[in-house]
C-alpha cells in the first residue's frame, strides 16, 4: 500500500498506541495521540485518510471525539475505526450510529487490523479515483468546468489575502461549428485535444492551470502573475495553435485553425468575496470575436460586468 496514506491513531494507552504503530509503521505513514482534544487537533492539521480511534478515554471518549469530527466540514469525511476493549453488540452498534466505518475489538489481532485498514485504505483510494475523474473532462483529459470553479475560488480568495494579482484568460476556438460542418465531430474532437494539449504544454509554473470550460471554450488561470506576463503568455499560445497548421478550409478569419482570447488581470479587493474576472475576461474575448477573431483583447475590471451578446 502507498506509504502516502496517513492514519491517526488514537489511544490513551502507550502500550496499545506502541502495539498499533509496529503493526502498520511499514505500509503507512503514522501520527499518533493519546486523548480526544489531541486527536481533534491532529486531524484538523493533518487531515488523515483513516482514524482508529480508541472508545474508552478520560475527558473525551471516542463518541464525543467522533461527534465532534462529523461536526465538522475539514474532518466529517475521513472514515474512523473504533477499537476498543467493549465487546458487545450496543457498543458496537453505538459507534456505527455515529459514523464509524467499522469496529476492532481489543484485544486485537495483528492479522485483523492490517487487513481492516487496509480494507478501508483501498476504499479510500478507489473514491480519491472517481473523484478525480468526476473533475476531469473526458474527450481532452484535463480538467473540467467543475474543477475550475473550485480552483478559481480557491486562488481569488488566496490572492486576495496575499494581496496578489490574478490573470484569467478565457479561449474559444473560432467557427469552430464551421469545422464540425465541414469536416465532422470526430475531426472536431481532435482538435479540441490539441487545442487542450498545447494549452496545458504553454503553463510552466505548478500554481498555473488549463480547464476546458465547455464545448470549444477553455479557461486559463494564472495567479501571482501581471498583465504583462499573462498577456505575452496569451499571445504566445494563439501564435502556437496557429502554427499547427491545422485545415480549416472554411474559416473566414485563417486558412488554419486559429484561436480568439480574451484575458483579464487583478489583485481581489478585500470588498468582493465572489470573483467576475470570468465575466470581465468572457467580455474581453467577445471584443476579439468582434475584432475579427484570432487575436488577444485584454480588458480592465469594471463594476458592474455586463456581458456584451454577440453571436
Amino acid at each position: 500500500m502507498n506509504p502516502t496514506y496517513t492514519l491517526l491513531i488514537v489511544d490513551d494507552e502507550k502500550q496499545n498506541r506502541t502495539l498499533l504503530t509496529e503493526l502498520l509503521k511499514d505500509e503507512y505513514h503514522l501520527i499518533l495521540a493519546k486523548n480526544g482534544i489531541q486527536a481533534l487537533d491532529r486531524a484538523i492539521e493533518h487531515r488523515p485518510d483513516l482514524i482508529l480511534l480508541d472508545v474508552l478515554m478520560p475527558e473525551m471518549d471516542g463518541h464525543a471525539v467522533i461527534q465532534s469530527l462529523k461536526n465538522d466540514d475539514r474532518t466529517k469525511e475521513i472514515p474512523v475505526i473504533f477499537v476498543s476493549a467493549l465487546d458487545s453488540t450496543e457498543s458496537e452498534e453505538r459507534g456505527l450510529e455515529l459514523g464509524a466505518v467499522d469496529y476492532i475489538s481489543k484485544p486485537f489481532s495483528p492479522s485483523i487490523v492490517r487487513a481492516r485498514v487496509r480494507n478501508h485504505i483501498q476504499s479510500v483510494h478507489q473514491r480519491r479515483l472517481l473523484e478525480q475523474l468526476a473533475l476531469l473532462d473526458g474527450l481532452t483529459e484535463i480538467p473540467n468546468h467543475r474543477r475550475f470553479s473550485q480552483v478559481y475560488a480557491q486562488e481569488w480568495r488566496r490572492c486576495r489575502r496575499s494581496a496578489s494579482p490574478l490573470s484569467l484568460i478565457v479561449v474559444d476556438v473560432d467557427h469552430f461549428k464551421m469545422y464540425n460542418d465541414s469536416n465532422g465531430h470526430a475531426a472536431g474532437d481532435i482538435v479540441l485535444r490539441q487545442v487542450a494539449q498545447t494549452l496545458k504544454a504553454a503553463v510552466k509554473r505548478s500554481g498555473d492551470f488549463v480547464a476546458r470550460y465547455g464545448g470549444e471554450e477553455f479557461v486559463i488561470l494564472l495567479p501571482d502573475i501581471d498583465q504583462n506576463g499573462a498577456e505575452a503568455l496569451a499571445e504566445q499560445v494563439r501564435a502556437e495553435i496557429e502554427s499547427l497548421c491545422i485545415p480549416h478550409v472554411d474559416s473566414p478569419v485563417s486558412p488554419w485553425v486559429t484561436i480568439s482570447l480574451g484575458g483579464v488581470t487583478q489583485i481581489p479587493p478585500e470588498s468582493q468575496d465572489e470573483p467576475e474576472l470570468f465575466c470581465i475576461a468572457d467580455a474581453a474575448l467577445y471584443q476579439a470575436k468582434r475584432q475579427g477573431r484570432n487575436r488577444v483583447i485584454w480588458s480592465i475590471p469594471t463594476e458592474p460586468c455586463i456581458k456584451p451578446v454577440v453571436s
